[in-house]
């Protein structure tokens, strides 16, 4: 049960249209319900602002398709992540109008979507095999109502490709920066803006690269200011975090 939801059905009960005793029964229901190999979280949203998201990796495709079935019966929207072709099948099956994002490795089912509000996150990636990571925070975010603009391939190893971009890339709320190799994008951007950072290391990457912790280290200790630094590959943890930022700035007075 979200904010949207829990305002529909108090005007239910305004209208006439939902008994009182019907309305305090949803309301007294659990803030969870527990399906055995899951307790689904359905009061997140009314502390969070966002509902609950399924990780999907190491989960079942029926595992997933029952974590969405009361998802969707609660009113969420749903975002599922790190999803396997498989799982994928199951949903698409089960539920035909949601959506998979084949990059982003997610799907997701929109029960009542929110408004976009104005403005956009940047979500930057330093080289093509890190559009995954990209994608996933670009998701993330866009399930929060909030816009994003892509800027991918900029690494610095070609400088001017960034540059290019600068106006765009300033005009943003918030910038997601996603990097593998040595991670020195982050870095740079931050030297060139005024906003929020949120630095993603990728496990892309050679040898000494050690699977992302190369990046991850360059990362945290980045000279540039305003630079926040998320886990290895954690775009969904960029995104939300990006969102939530941006949402905060355009959130009603009083």
């Amino acid at each position: 049960m979200d904010h949207n939801v829990l305002t529909k059905l108090l005007e239910s009960v305004a209208s006439g249209n939902l008994s009182v005793s019907d309305a305090a029964k949803r309301l007294r229901s659990l803030p969870f319900e527990d399906l055995g190999f899951a307790k689904v979280d359905h009061h997140r949203a009314l502390r969070k602002g966002f509902p609950e998201t399924i990780f999907g990796q190491g989960k079942t495709p029926e595992q997933i398709v029952a974590i969405m079935g009361r998802m969707q019966e609660y009113g969420s929207n749903i975002l599922a992540t790190r999803c396997s072709r498989e799982a994928v099948e199951a949903v698409l099956e089960a539920y035909p109008d949601a959506v998979h994002h084949e990059m982003a490795r997610a799907i997701t089912l929109m029960v009542d979507p929110p408004p976009m509000l104005p403005g956009y996150v940047g979500i930057l990636c330093a080289g093509t095999s890190d559009l995954p990571v990209g994608e996933e925070a670009a998701v993330s975010c866009e399930m929060l109502g909030v816009p994003t603009k892509r800027i991918y391939d900029v690494g610095v190893a070609g400088l001017h490709r960034l540059l290019e971009q600068q106006s765009i890339i300033e005009q943003a709320s918030t910038l997601v920066v996603c990097a593998g190799m040595e991670g020195a994008l982050p870095s740079v951007v931050a030297g060139l803006v005024d906003i929020p950072v949120i630095a993603v290391p990728t496990s892309i990457g050679y040898g000494a690269h050690l699977g992302g912790i190369t990046p991850l280290l360059a990362m945290l200790n980045s000279c540039a200011t305003g630079v926040a630094v998320v886990n290895i590959d954690n775009g969904y943890g960029a995104g939300t975090l990006a969102g939530l930022i941006h949402r905060q700035t355009h959130r009603p007075q009083g």
